[in-house]
């Protein structure tokens, strides 16, 4: 799994959307690649920025009658239609139990017991009395309650959903080197050394060990073929260690440090063969070598 893959899973994983099989995924390479938990804590900073952002919002007054309308349906209106205006009237103390009984799936005829024991003998079977009233009313006000909560909880999320897109998509225009070295500056052990690269060129190395992270940035990069791509090593001991591939826009680069880097190591570029070299040792010279510590 490469590293834009797992950004994928971890913006998944922030927002509870991964299948168990893509948690499994997720959380296999996250304990691979410990390197990218700074991935992790990014997206989960964002959903917690956009859940903080939501606000109440009261719904438009002409969502009402739309909501009102939808939750009745058809259903609800027909035993309005039904009431006869000469039934007998209801013991208010009884609404509440009808109110239970209907939400539960009863039916009527369970609601109209007594009225069918005043029913004509003979053939013709006794026909169900419709639920009162006062009980339709209350399911209506209970589910207009409801609808209403669900309606500006939605809203609600719109708004915030509005915002968070603008961030969001600020976070993913800006390359994930650039996000840590900001990280790395802002931390009160950052560290730095520059070197300069031929003629013209400026190499250097940004670093925090309570972040456990390094940053590469450099201007003045060579052109090289597009079959080529530029490979970072700790070099440790004379012992070269790749430290992942980068490639460089109108001859610039910030590129993230793959692994730990140790106190005293040199960072060393070289230009391999796209996607790095294949034996993990360099095949040719270093075009700079930034040390991690000054004499």
């Amino acid at each position: 799994m490469n590293e834009q893959e797992f950004a994928a899973l971890s913006a998944g994983h922030a927002l509870g959307a991964l299948s168990p099989d893509d948690e499994r995924r997720y959380q296999d390479a996250l304990v691979a690649h410990p390197e990218w938990q700074e991935i992790v804590r990014l997206d989960l900073d964002t959903v917690g920025a956009l859940g903080d952002s939501v606000t109440p919002v009261a719904p438009p007054l002409n969502v009402r009658s739309r909501l009102l309308s939808q939750i009745r349906g058809g259903a609800a209106e027909a035993p309005e239609a039904s009431v006869v205006d000469d039934a007998p009237p209801r013991d208010p103390s009884t609404v509440a139990d009808d109110t239970v009984a209907l939400d539960r799936g009863a039916s009527s005829a369970s609601l109209a017991e007594p009225a069918a024991s005043d029913a004509p003998s003979g053939d013709v079977p006794p026909v169900d009395a419709a639920p009162p009233t006062e009980v339709v009313q209350a399911i209506q006000r209970r589910n207009w309650t409801r609808g209403l909560f669900a309606l500006v909880a939605s809203v609600a999320l719109l708004v915030g959903i509005g915002w968070g897109v603008g961030a969001i998509s600020d976070s993913l225009r800006t390359p994930p080197a650039v996000q840590l070295l900001a990280q790395i500056e802002s931390q009160p052990d950052a560290q730095s050394v520059t070197t300069q690269m031929g003629e013209d060129g400026q190499a250097s190395l940004h670093w925090s060990e309570s972040l456990g992270e390094a940053v590469f940035v450099a201007k003045g990069m060579p052109e090289i073929a597009d079959d080529r791509t530029f490979e970072l090593w700790f070099v440790r001991d004379d012992t070269p260690i790749a430290a992942g591939t980068f490639d460089a826009s109108d001859g610039e680069a910030t590129a993230q440090l793959v692994g730990s880097m140790k106190p005293g190591d040199t960072i060393a570029v070289t230009v391999e063969q796209r996607g790095g070299s294949p034996d993990g040792k360099p095949t040719t010279d270093p075009i700079v070598a930034v040390p991690s510590e000054t004499s």
